[in-house]
């Protein structure tokens, strides 16, 4: 009888739980949060707004460029500095621009994400150490060369390499002892990324004064008539906007037509909530949701979703119809026809590369997601399409194209690894002949970035040169190379987001192939 209480009990609050968290809710605790991210924004105009992936991208209909910082990078004892996540594009944005913003959000209980309490302060400061050292040895071998690679003097930039601030900047809620252990890693990560090949020449002219994070959230007092200048500080701003409120209690709130509860973080795990819904669409149809009402919100979605997933179809894009089980809280079956969120869709006032194909240097490679892959194929000589669906593609000629349907490491260990050894042979049939090869996926983030991570390390040398595998052949694979092919892969795709499971099924290939020469 008390476990039948007990059990009763449990099922009280999960049935709770799923009330609280409707779509509607969610969609409407986002638009609200999305107005404090417009504030803060607005204060400083100039500076770019950020988005990290994948929670950020909800809370602003449009961002400058987006970012990958994890938050299980920052947790406690697990703290890391990540060279496969380097994001050496948003460091090199803030130089350009004076700074920058970064929205993320998180769930109850929290003020913001380990992401922004630690994981972001972690690369700023290591970033800074890199550069420094950087800097000191120019300064050493020569005093000359050091004005020359920042392109200004002293009395432009404001430091040199004797006051640049290398000090960890972590916000108060992180303890002295956390502090201290995280700085004894430090030196170690910095070695990590100067062996890395990482461009730290560029960064060091690129920034005038040192990385230094910032601290928002919606319990900042902010007096609006003394925002200072972000010109005025001896320091490169990372202003971390935490976007959601941070009350521990559910908050239920009325407006003149509709009641509902708020949803800290709602834009967190979108798979478990958002119904094929992606942050693009929610913005091109934000007014009409929220206007609607809880009542019909989700036929609304329904609707939304399938007319796009109908527009892809029409134009030959990847556009899965996939039913979904309905929550037991809910009486009417919904579609839910992509598994995420198209991040491809997303509107960034950047490059056209951001939004389209990424050349990886002199290479003749390039990576995309299967999207651009369709709509820009007459732009290449040959498609490498790893989307589990096809693409209807310009090229006539069938060597011209294949398609491998691999699938991430979570569903399958070893989809990756299967299909590498084909990946490779048609690259080198088509590279060898000076054709240009677009390498796509899903997302162009995961996937299609260790396809071409391989075939770049089997098929070119350290330069990043096509030798038809010579160097490979010769010399084998480390995990320390591989690092350093990455590096170079993600200084072009800005987006990548290569999994470790993934890697670790490139590494093993790669180590396949050398058993074999």
């Amino acid at each position: 009888m008390e476990n039948e209480t007990k059990l009763s009990i449990y099922r009280a609050a999960r049935t709770i739980k799923r009330k609280d968290n409707t779509l509607y809710n969610a969609l409407r605790s986002i638009y609200e949060d999305s107005i404090f991210v417009g504030e803060i924004s607005q204060l400083w105009p100039q500076l770019p707004l950020v988005a990290n992936l994948r929670c950020g991208l909800w809370y602003n209909p449009k961002f400058h460029s987006t970012c990958y910082f994890k938050s299980t990078d920052g947790h406690t004892n697990n703290w890391s500095f990540n060279t496969s996540r380097l994001n050496f594009h948003i460091a090199l944005l803030a130089g350009q621009k004076g700074g920058c913003i970064i929205v993320d959000s998180t769930r109850r209980g929290k003020r913001f994400p380990d992401s922004m309490s630690k994981t972001i302060p972690i690369w700023t400061c290591v970033l800074n150490r890199s550069i420094f050292n950087y800097l000191n040895k120019f300064s050493n071998a020569d005093a000359s060369l050091v004005k020359e690679v920042r392109n200004a003097d002293d009395s432009n930039t404001g430091c040199n390499s004797h006051d640049w601030d290398c000090s960890l900047h972590l916000p108060l809620w992180v303890s002295e002892t956390e502090k201290a252990a995280i700085e004894d890693r430090l030196e170690g990560w910095t070695k990590d990324l100067e062996t890395s090949g990482a461009d730290i020449a560029i960064l060091a002219s690129c920034l005038k004064k040192p990385l230094r994070p910032l601290w928002i959230s919606q319990k900042t007092v902010i007096w609006i008539n003394e925002v200072p200048d972000y010109d005025s500080w001896d320091f490169t701003p990372i202003i971390l906007v935490s976007a959601s409120s941070t009350s521990g209690v559910t908050q239920h709130r009325t407006t003149s037509e509709f009641s509902w509860n708020y949803i800290p973080g709602a834009g967190d795990d979108e798979e478990s909530w958002a119904r094929g819904l992606s942050p693009n669409l929610f913005w091109n149809h934000a007014y009409d949701l929220i206007s609607t009402g809880p009542d019909v919100c989700n036929q609304k979605v329904a609707d939304i979703v399938e007319k796009d997933r109908v527009y892809r179809a029409r134009r030959g894009q990847d556009a899965p119809q996939i039913t979904v089980k309905p929550s037991i809280s809910e009486s009417s079956p919904c579609l839910d026809p992509l598994l995420c969120s198209d991040l491809s869709n997303i509107t960034l006032i950047s490059s056209d590369e951001e939004r389209g194909i990424f050349w990886l240097g002199s290479t003749n490679l390039a990576l995309g997601s299967s999207q651009i892959a369709a709509e820009r194929s007459s732009n290449v000589d040959c498609v490498l399409n790893c989307d589990q669906w096809p693409i209807s593609v310009h090229h006539q000629e069938a060597e011209a194209y294949l398609h491998l349907p691999i699938v991430s490491s979570k569903m399958d260990r070893f989809s990756l690894f299967n299909n590498l050894s084909s990946a490779v042979n048609f690259a080198k049939s088509n590279l060898t002949k000076g054709r240009t090869l677009l390498i796509c996926c899903h997302d162009g983030e995961d996937i299609s970035v260790c396809v071409c991570l391989a075939i770049l390390i089997s098929l070119f040398n350290d330069e990043g040169s096509f030798d038809d595998g010579k160097f490979f052949s010769e010399t084998g694979i480390t995990k320390c190379e591989m690092r350093r092919r990455l590096v170079y892969v993600c200084k072009f795709a800005i987006k990548a987001r290569p999994s470790r499971g993934n890697l670790k099924q490139v590494f093993s290939f790669l180590n396949s192939e050398v058993a074999k020469v």
